[in-house]
């Protein structure tokens, strides 16, 4: 790779970025570490359109780290109910809470800092310190390996860990060390907008004489991917049983999926069952017996994660009796049901059944 092209890359996007980005979004041109850091944590595996409403909430709920960091956990995953990857979320709680308890309520200012807290990786870092503080530091994100793959024709996976290398130093040495943050917003920006995942808009791009992916006639052939991971196919059966306008949520604990979120008492099996799950011991035994109870419907519903396909099967039943609820079992008015946080899974059921269930 030639030195020119480099410096003809870098030249050519900060020009596009002057004369006709027109991109904008409500963090662009802040120098706020807090708002940058909330903004970057939210969009991560989260399409900006979905994004956008999430981060105003979050803001306008805990508009400095001071209100975040005094939050209950509860309260920030009731404001992050839908957007999955609920570590990012438990992680933003804690890093909030450290920096207020241990570095005096300011960010660190330099990328190599910024690492050592929880939850904020190499782009996140990044994305802080060039954009905070000015530092030239690259940021590497989905569309900035699409468009340096394309521009320098690379044929390199973007998903292992010898590609991440390649790509984050590739970037490292095309960054404008005096404009940093323009640099970087330029490169995520044009990847949004012009060099798209598929119908990129070449005969728009500032890149096309000299990109090598354009030359070739194949832009959507890049970048190049290793085969994806298996998706596991999981199966839970949920007991949604009320008396008088009450019904049955349980905390999810342990290392598995949704840790801190509230469901309806849950077997898993390995396949969808039928109504003779009703009939069998299982952990709804309890809830069931001596109570007198009438099945309403079965409704099935599911959810795509990552590398999991959750198929939920919702068994709607109402008590004549008062059930007897383990301790770590709550019994809960369907008008409190909107203060808990849910699974994206149930928080569907419940809208779709008009179980009484309101948007946060």
């Amino acid at each position: 790779m030639e030195h020119t092209d480099k410096e003809t890359f870098t030249r050519l996007l900060l020009h596009w970025h002057r004369s006709e980005n027109r991109r904008t979004m409500p963090w662009k041109g802040i120098r706020d570490p807090y708002r940058i850091w909330l903004a970057e944590t939210i969009l991560q595996q989260t399409r900006v359109e979905q994004g956008l409403a999430y981060y105003q909430r979050f803001v306008n709920a805990f508009p400095t780290l001071a209100d975040l960091a005094a939050a209950s956990e509860e309260e920030v995953f009731r404001l992050w109910q839908g957007l999955g990857y609920y570590n990012r979320c438990r992680n933003l709680l804690h890093t909030a809470r450290a920096l207020i308890s241990d570095y005096g309520g300011q960010f660190p200012r330099t990328y190599e800092e910024l690492l050592t807290l929880k939850g904020i990786g190499p782009y996140t870092a990044a994305a802080i310190a060039s954009f905070a503080f000015h530092r030239p530091c690259a940021v590497v994100d989905g569309n900035v390996l699409r468009v340096l793959s394309r521009y320098f024709g690379l044929d390199i996976p973007v998903d292992t860990q010898a590609g991440k290398k390649v790509y984050t130093r590739l970037a490292g040495e095309l960054i404008a060390t005096d404009a940093p943050a323009q640099f970087n917003q330029a490169i995520m920006d044009l990847g949004a907008t012009i060099c798209k995942p598929r119908a990129p808009l070449c005969g728009q791009c500032p890149f096309s004489s000299t990109c090598r992916a354009f030359k070739l006639g194949k832009p959507e052939q890049f970048p190049v991917k290793v085969s994806r991971k298996t998706v596991r196919q999981r199966y839970f059966h949920y007991l949604v049983c009320w008396y008088n306008h009450k019904t049955i949520l349980q905390k999810r604990e342990g290392k598995d999926i949704w840790r801190g979120l509230y469901e309806f008492p849950m077997v898993e099996s390995e396949t969808t069952a039928g109504t003779e799950l009703l009939y069998s011991p299982t952990a709804w035994e309890n809830l069931l017996s001596n109570t007198g109870w009438e099945l309403k419907s079965i409704s099935d519903r599911q959810q795509q994660l990552t590398h999991q396909r959750i198929h939920a099967r919702f068994f709607h039943v109402v008590l004549k009796k008062k059930p007897e609820i383990f301790s770590h079992q709550l019994l809960v008015h369907r008008k409190q049901l909107q203060q808990y946080a849910l699974p994206g899974v149930i928080v569907q059921y419940l809208r779709d059944e008009r179980h009484g269930y309101k948007n946060p």
